[in-house]
């Protein structure tokens, strides 16, 4: 899918192309590339003399590879986003290439993205512009915001994190936490503690990109500010990382604890059971021992009296450990 993106009266318009001669009539700020075919990157250097790397959505490429600048002028950018599904929280790693000095773009430079899947971040991006008049002014623009939206999108997940945290940790500190209950709270936590964990990973990344834009003295004063701010804004979030591993381990922590618990009852009702059980042993070992003939021959009531005797014997144990509490 080739979409691009004009201002329009201070607002960002979406333009959707499905025809290379559609591109000559528009002067973009911003060309993104959802999963482009082979034709969309064909007329990407057909009609901007852009070529786009084979690699450019490799996984593995070397972390200091992901950000250098051409000869021609050209910055390539390689950035990870979050993702914060509930069922499968993940990142994409969207490619770059901010062009601001190619005469044949006629415009202020344009910005290109590359990448697999769509992106909430791109979306959130694309609504604040069209609300906002004046939010976006060149293609250097449209980056920063990019990034600015992404530390918001990784709050709003921290934020969710902590509401989920809340929740589970109502469940484990309520007590009677059983092994079903014990088992959902834990599969919850590392669920959050797997998104917690991207987070951190994703303003890293972002902090990175950012770093190297300003290293780049491409951004104009305003411009550098606004990076400085959402480094800031990224180095608050760390904080909220660390102390959501802190809670993470302590919910874990105490999760395990009850399921030890658990065990522990379990383990005493068969101490227990095999404490109570000595007597009768014992008694019926001797009973048997001790008569030359067969008992009920030489006294009738011999397996009555043994039998009484055996139950009393492990009643009497019973009464103790539950007066002492033991058995509770």
């Amino acid at each position: 899918m080739l979409n691009i993106f004009t201002l329009a009266n201070g607002r960002l318009v979406q333009e959707e192309i499905e025809a290379l001669e559609e591109l000559s009539q528009f002067q973009p700020i911003w060309v993104d590339l959802e999963s482009p075919t082979l034709e969309e990157k064909r007329w990407i250097k057909q009609y901007y003399g852009l070529s786009i790397p084979e690699d450019a959505m490799d996984e593995d490429i070397e972390e200091s590879a992901r950000f250098y600048e051409e000869d021609n002028g050209e910055l390539h950018v390689r950035s990870d986003f979050l993702i914060d599904d509930a069922e499968n929280p993940r990142s994409v790693r969207v490619a770059f290439i901010l062009n601001q000095h190619n005469t044949e773009l006629r415009s202020r430079g344009v910005l290109f993205s590359i990448h697999d899947e769509d992106v909430p971040v791109f979306r959130l991006l694309r609504m604040r512009a069209r609300r906002a008049p004046g939010l976006i002014e060149d293609a250097k623009e449209v980056l920063l915001k990019l990034f600015d939206a992404d530390a918001e999108y990784s709050a709003d997940s921290l934020e969710n994190i902590y509401d989920e945290l809340e929740v589970a940790g109502k469940k484990v500190l309520e007590g009677n936490v059983s092994d079903e209950l014990a088992g959902e709270v834990l599969a919850a936590i590392a669920r959050q503690e797997d998104l917690n964990g991207r987070i951190r990973r994703n303003v890293m990344d972002t902090r990175r990109a950012v770093s190297f834009m300003m290293r780049s003295r491409m951004l104009n004063a305003e411009q550098f500010e606004e990076a400085r701010q959402i480094l800031r804004d990224i180095e608050s979030l760390d904080n909220h990382t660390a102390f959501l591993f802190d809670k993470i381990n302590f919910l874990m922590d105490a999760t395990v604890g009850f399921i030890n618990i658990n065990q522990n009852k379990t383990i005493k009702i068969f101490s227990v059971a095999s404490v109570a059980l000595l007597p009768p042993t014992l008694i019926a070992s001797v009973y048997g021992m001790n008569f030359k003939l067969m008992p009920e021959l030489e006294w009738g009531y011999g397996y009555a009296y043994a039998i009484v005797l055996m139950v009393a014997s492990a009643l009497v144990p019973m009464w103790y450990f539950r007066r002492r509490g033991w058995l509770k």
